[in-house]
């Protein structure tokens, strides 16, 4: 294991303790050590070496032969006994928001709870309000992320979901019986979440396809299977369906099922106002008896489908007087108007990025130092990156006072000197915006930084009138660059707070402050769904990863997908501006 893997497994010892009523003393022990280990900038195999895991502060000699373990054989005894000792129920009341592992025992204790259903049937029973230190808000608060839980559940982040489903593509696209393979559905339109997977084929040999598909070694349950179908689920509860076709339905079947049904009863009406029939089969003359699936079986023998010759979704849109409309624009919003007009934007692509600013090192809460995320940055061939380590307000997260940034804009600029790295870093700052609006650090120290980014981390049970009020008059301050996750949303796990977005837009345009599309898989927020009208409205979009390691920097391809369902183009989006032009507009704020 790595130090980022240990430092995950001694977080979820101090939670399983806790869940136990360990000693808080005991507990906090193995936080702790976890922290010591995210903000290590040593490699942790030459110190284990050499014997130095004792000299650390904070990891003592229990701890320091836990982590020797860990590191040497990828597990630990003592972890594998305390997880089988915790009930499964417990760990998953974690996930429920408001729930910590105080309070969860305080529920097992006091009521018996052992598991979300049993913890649901007491708060609907208002056994869980009679609590001490429960209440009535905390019961409603418990119900209503117990409803989400359930749905969410039937939900995947749209990263993850590509994550699978990318390695099958390429397996089905290597089959010699497959002429083509793609991905359908949401995944292919780029929904910030997945429902399921589904891939088209074009084959005439069927059988070893669907073989191939329902014995992957990560499918867990085949629940359907036939000549050209099959449907499988995998154990992370993500279903997969294959479909086959006949490569000459290819195009009208890939057009179909990736959607949305908005998009596709649009298309079948404007077919029809051309005297034609459009569907998963093809396309055919609208009048008369027959359709284009009897055409395909070739139950139609004198009539001319003018699917004929379409072997592309460009010709497909070609033949309805259409330009092209990428998938990910496909979701019934004035796409097909715009198309028929030749309006469609030239989308920003993941080749048109320079850089990007805000991202986390060691020195807060990231698990990588600066040195490292620059290597990662410098091999994706960008020309700049922005450090943004967390203000001293976010102190989980072992945010910076004045002091300690200082010394990192100092180190900073010791690196840009030194020329080991053809990639310019930019010192920055992600700044805490208080309850009452005012930022978390002083304007000496923040005018010493290249930008500053302003995020809500706090009080997010204020009203909407409030919150408005307190991000505007934080994106009011003089040195704000940019702002933050605007909703604070965790995708499938936490809503975002209430906030009148139209009035945050205002307040960015009118004080020339960039909005962060923050590219972390789970935020992806300033939602796609706002993005057109505002940056018709000429507000500047950053895509960000959020980055907390190295790997986290690719997450920045996540915001590619959704700046493209926002329909922004490259030069709404500050950074594929090239590093001089970023210096200047910086400079000019």
């Amino acid at each position: 294991m790595n130090k980022n893997e240990i430092a995950a497994v001694l977080d979820e010892i101090g939670v399983l303790l806790e869940l136990q009523g360990e000693n808080p003393f005991k507990v906090r022990a193995y936080h702790a050590g976890a922290r010591v280990l995210e903000t290590l900038e040593e490699d942790l195999g030459a110190i284990i070496a050499e014997n130095r895991l004792q000299t650390l502060k904070g990891i003592g000699e229990a701890l320091a032969k836990k982590i020797t373990e860990l590191q040497a054989t990828g597990r630990l005894d003592f972890h594998e006994k305390l997880k089988a000792s915790v009930a499964s129920g417990l760990v998953e009341m974690l996930e429920i928001p408001g729930l910590g592992a105080k309070k969860i025992k305080v529920l097992h204790e006091k009521l018996g709870i052992s598991s979300v259903a049993e913890l649901a049937a007491a708060c609907r029973k208002e056994r869980v309000a009679a609590l001490d230190g429960f209440g009535e808000k905390t019961q409603e608060k418990i119900l209503a992320g117990i409803r989400n839980r359930e749905a969410y559940a039937q939900r995947h982040l749209w990263w993850e979901a590509f994550a699978v489903a990318e390695p099958i593509l390429r397996g089905l696209r290597a089959l010699p019986q497959v002429r083509r393979a793609e991905h359908a559905g949401s995944l292919r339109r780029g929904l910030e979440t997945v429902g399921d997977l589904d891939f088209l084929v074009a084959a005439e040999a069927w059988a070893p396809i669907v073989a191939w598909f329902t014995t992957r070694p990560e499918v867990r349950e085949v629940t359907a299977q036939g000549e050209t179908k099959a449907s499988v689920r995998f154990a992370s509860g993500l279903q997969a369906d294959l479909r086959i076709v006949p490569p000459a339905q290819f195009v009208f079947a890939l057009h179909h099922f990736t959607g949305s049904k908005e998009h596709n009863v649009q298309m079948r009406q404007r077919a029809l106002g051309r005297g034609l029939s459009l569907s998963e089969w093809g396309l055919v003359p609208a009048e008369g008896e027959g359709t284009a699936k009897d055409k395909a079986a070739g139950r139609l023998k004198n009539r001319k489908a003018e699917s004929e010759g379409i072997r592309s979704e460009d010709e497909l849109f070609a033949a309805l007087g259409l330009h092209p409309i990428a998938p990910e624009l496909r979701e019934g919003l004035g796409e097909i108007e715009m198309a028929e007009t030749g309006e469609l934007p030239r989308l920003v692509e993941a080749s048109d990025i320079r850089g990007v600013f805000h991202n986390h090192t060691t020195v807060s809460d990231g698990r990588n130092t600066l040195t490292e995320m620059v290597a990662a940055a410098q091999a994706h061939g960008w020309e700049y990156l922005g450090i943004a380590d967390h203000s001293k307000a976010s102190y989980q997260a072992n945010g910076l006072d004045a002091g300690r940034l200082r010394k990192q804009v100092a180190e900073i600029a010791a690196l840009n000197r030194s020329g080991r790295f053809v990639t310019h870093v930019f010192s920055g700052v992600e700044c805490d915006i208080l309850p009452d609006g005012r930022l978390d650090l002083d304007d000496d120290i923040l005018r010493e930084l290249d930008y500053v980014v302003v995020s809500v981390h706090s009080a997010f049970g204020q009203s909407e009138a409030e919150m408005t009020a307190r991000i505007i008059r934080a994106i009011e301050h003089p040195d704000t660059t940019m702002l933050g996750h605007l909703t604070g949303r965790l995708l499938l796990k936490r809503e975002g707070y209430a906030v009148d977005v139209t009035k945050v837009v205002d307040a960015a345009l009118a004080n020339r402050v960039a909005v962060e599309l923050n590219a972390s898989p789970q935020r992806l927020d300033m939602d796609w769904r706002h993005w057109r009208r505002a940056a018709e409205r000429g507000l500047r979009c950053v895509i960000n990863p959020d980055a907390h390691d190295t790997g986290g920097l690719d997450y920045f391809r996540a915001g590619i997908i959704a700046a493209r369902k926002g329909w922004l183009t490259a030069e709404q989006v500050l950074n594929t501006r090239g590093l001089k032009a970023v210096q200047q507009y910086l400079r000019a704020g």
